[in-house]
């Protein structure tokens, strides 16, 4: 009879439906202004406690439902413009980097693992294929690269002799940049973009420290990677996250329309890659200055890249800018 009973409301919760779109439709004018007049304002914080009722419900009736995340989301931007303060560009700035970011790597946690495991799956086919069938490096790799690694070299030595470390960085940070977009924009085909996207970046890079390992210069490889290896591979990983919530959005939008799901899932997942991007510039720098350079011992090589890491987890936690330890989840 109970679980009758939690049918019945959970049906009638879900023809609610209407009301909570034409609330996220006025919350999201409203993020982008004031209110004209009393009344306009007066609905916002109807609609703000509408929401919170009925996410009280779903998350009591329907839990880890599509429907519970979506009025998660209207919820969260609900909030946002009722509990704004005064328009302030370092305001807005510092609410992005200490809440909203944070919140939105809570939400995408699952899929960040999911292409985490991806990516590790792929790295080790990669080094697996390779150690076991060496020609294979021909699919991977460029012959000038194989011809490199042959002559007992690796291409990424001499670098600073040949380019400038600033424009070796922008180069770098630039191309990296745009595999990161593309990995998020190719999302947009259901996930499977995401997907090949990832996978093959693990699969190249398996091979090429499995191919390296064959003429022992896999440790110089490494030593090469690891000042802007760590950040730059997980942000790859958040990259591909971010873009497989996109895909999961079309193809399970839950109670919104495809259109509205895409539309939430892209505007959170796209304050992930304002983070991305700045990490990756960083990246770009110290492939720039630091992994080509010989004079930086390897110590300093794993300080860099570990303290680097380490920069990256206090910035996507919030934890940089006064995060509370507290706060977890959506807010």
């Amino acid at each position: 009879m109970v679980r009758r009973h939690d049918q019945v409301l959970a049906n009638a919760l879900l023809r609610r439906t209407g009301l909570w779109q034409a609330a996220v439709a006025r919350a999201r004018k409203l993020a982008f202004g004031r209110a004209a007049t009393v009344e306009e304002a007066l609905t916002a914080v109807e609609d703000y406690r509408l929401l919170a009722r009925d996410l009280a419900a779903a998350r009591r009736l329907i839990p880890d439902s599509r429907t519970c995340e979506y009025l998660e989301a209207a919820y969260a931007q609900a909030h946002a413009v009722v509990h704004r303060g005064a328009s302030h560009p370092g305001y807005a700035l510092l609410s992005l980097f200490r809440e909203q970011i944070p919140s939105v790597v809570w939400q995408l946690r699952t899929h960040i693992a999911w292409v985490t495991a991806l990516m590790a799956v792929a790295v080790g086919s990669g080094f697996w294929m390779v150690h076991t069938y060496p020609d294979l490096i021909g699919l991977f790799a460029s012959p000038d690269l194989i011809a490199t690694v042959e002559r007992g070299e690796l291409w990424t030595e001499g670098l600073l002799n040949i380019v400038p470390s600033s424009v070796l960085s922008a180069q770098i940070f630039t191309n990296n940049i745009v595999v990161s977009l593309f990995a998020f924009c190719a999302g947009f085909l259901f996930g499977l973009g995401t997907f090949y996207i990832v996978a093959l970046n693990g699969l190249m890079l398996g091979a090429v420290l499995a191919f390296t390992g064959q003429h022992q210069l896999a440790g110089r490889l490494l030593a090469f990677m690891v000042p802007h290896g760590c950040v730059e591979l997980s942000v790859m990983c958040l990259s591909g996250a971010a873009g497989a919530a996109v895909g999961e959005a079309l193809i399970r939008p839950g109670a919104a329309t495809r259109a509205e799901s895409f539309r939430i899932a892209a505007a959170a997942s796209g304050k992930l890659l304002f983070a991305c991007v700045l990490l990756l510039v960083g990246c770009g720098l110290i492939e720039g200055y630091v992994s080509p350079d010989p004079e930086f011992p390897l110590w300093s090589r794993l300080a860099i890249g570990g303290g680097y890491w380490l920069f990256m987890v206090a910035l996507l936690t919030g934890w940089l800018f006064g995060r509370s330890r507290s706060h977890h989840g959506p807010l």
